[in-house]
């Protein structure tokens, strides 16, 4: 991957400094979408529930079965069915309350970004291969609009964290986010047609996304 494009991503240590979460504990409806994401989700929330199990089982049967039934097989059994279930669906509600909605589909428009970045790397492979004729000003077009983005994108992750932590903000009238927009659009307008042109084009869509959520968030 190009310099230029390694420094335009957004890490998860980033992520987690300007939204004060983890971006994996964020529970994200999006990810049901794409099967693969579908499927971790699944694993990971398995793993999960099944390495608590013999913890919850223990304490159960130690404090609560052992004191007023006495040893139980059925019931060890019984327990070993139902308590990863239950487990698995508490973690699932407890993250779907827990976790912002708005900064779920904030991060939601910062995986489009990054799959943006990944298609000019794809280009830039291309184009190294002899496979693909790269045209460097439409390419430096998408990374203007790219770093532009993510500046909007960080402006917006820092906006949602103020407002979910300090709701009084709210009310302020000083703006808490710059608009690239327009910037964004001048660009678009001056693409010719190329490989580019429709990154530029997702692009701008990534940006009108995240303007509407920080209106949303202005609303609240």
């Amino acid at each position: 991957m190009q310099p230029d494009l390694l420094g335009l991503e957004i890490s998860k240590g980033e992520l987690r400094h300007l939204s004060g979460f983890d971006p994996d504990d964020i529970f994200r409806p999006s990810i049901f979408k794409n099967r693969q994401k579908r499927l971790n989700f699944f694993i990971n929330e398995l793993i999960v529930a099944l390495a608590l199990t013999p913890i919850v089982i223990g304490f159960i049967y130690a404090f609560i079965i052992l004191p007023i039934i006495g040893s139980s097989i059925k019931l060890a059994i019984l327990l070993l069915i139902v308590v990863p279930t239950l487990v698995f669906l508490g973690r699932w509600l407890w993250r779907r309350k827990v976790s912002p909605q708005s900064l779920a589909k904030l991060l939601d428009e910062v995986d489009e970004y990054h799959k943006l970045i990944e298609a000019i790397d794809i280009n830039d492979q291309l184009a190294s291969s002899g496979n693909l004729q790269s045209n460097l000003e439409d390419r430096e077009k998408v990374i203007a609009a790219l770093k532009l983005i993510r500046e909007d994108l960080v402006r917006a992750l820092k906006t949602e964290r103020i407002l979910r932590d300090n709701k009084k903000l709210i009310a302020q009238k000083h703006e808490l986010l710059i608009d690239n927009l327009s910037n964004l659009q001048a660009l678009q307008a001056s693409s010719e047609a190329s490989e580019y042109a429709q990154l530029l084009n997702q692009s701008l869509q990534i940006a009108l996304d995240v303007q509407d959520q920080i209106r949303k968030l202005r609303k609240m």
